[in-house]
């Protein structure tokens, strides 16, 4: 119960450049852990599971870096670590020590997963503002409009702007759908001018309920679980490193090794 405090209030904008490098080093570090796993195991493995819950879809992802057992990713679920005969498993956060930081053995996975979907995806239906100038760096943000913290992070917008970082909005209906925040932010994303009604909503606005059936954020919302998102503001780097959390203009310009004075 004391590990996820301490790592909530041991990030700082420092110490996330630090753990993105160093998690880059783990999944070098960790290659075996994510060789294929053999039939004959895997088979194993999933029908122990289909015993249990035949309901349930099961597909064996990789060895778990912890001896005799195996990373299985239950469909529509949680990633759980089983043993090699099937007969044990337990769900929930697997950490490893490391100097100075505790790093979650998941991440590595989604670090990977991440990089890989947002060098490829559309942008199409993001609704993205753009610097000026040259574009530096990019943020994509799942984000909600009923979110306090998100809103402040938008007033900052400009600022990260300025510095030629780009920010590209999902959306991330915390209450869920269907709900009323997700009616307001799909109305944003439905909107002709959906820069002008996206922040106006992000303002406390009232605008009128105006959600077109065609709109991406049911989409949206089960990519940012899939990728690891819990809670908005949630940034996702291009890298791959997931920023949880609200974060000044100036600390995601270090992050993003933008130097102040260069904008």
């Amino acid at each position: 119960m004391l590990i996820n405090p301490l790592l909530t209030t041991a990030r700082s904008a420092g110490q996330y450049l630090v753990r993105a490098k160093l998690l880059i080093c783990g999944v070098m570090l960790s290659l075996g852990a994510f060789a294929e796993v053999p039939a004959d195991i895997s088979d194993s493995i999933v029908k122990q599971l289909k015993a249990a819950r035949a309901d349930l879809d099961y597909s064996v992802i990789s060895l778990a870096p912890l001896d005799g057992f195996y990373e299985v990713q239950v469909e529509g679920g949680p990633v759980v670590y089983v043993s090699a005969d099937g007969q044990y498993f337990f769900d929930g956060s697997l950490y490893q020590v490391r100097p100075g930081q505790f790093v979650n053995i998941r991440d590595l996975r989604l670090n990977a997963k991440r990089r890989e979907i947002f060098a490829s995806r559309d942008i199409g239906d993001m609704i993205i503002f753009k610097p000026a100038g040259a574009t530096k760096a990019i943020m994509n943000v799942f984000t909600d409009v009923d979110c306090g913290y998100c809103r402040k992070l938008h007033r900052e917008v400009p600022e990260l702007n300025a510095m030629g970082i780009e920010v590209r909005y999902l959306a991330y209906p915390r209450a869920g759908i269907p709900s009323e925040s997700y009616s307001k932010i799909a109305t944003a994303w439905c909107a002709a001018n959906q820069q002008d009604v996206f922040t106006r909503t992000k303002n406390g606005e009232n605008i009128p309920s105006a959600v077109c059936t065609d709109n991406p954020v049911s989409v949206h919302f089960e990519l940012g679980k899939k990728l690891g998102v819990t809670g908005t503001p949630a940034v996702i780097l291009m890298d791959g490193t997931l920023i949880p959390g609200y974060q000044p203009a100036a600390d995601f310009a270090r992050i993003l090794g933008i130097s102040q004075s260069d904008s």
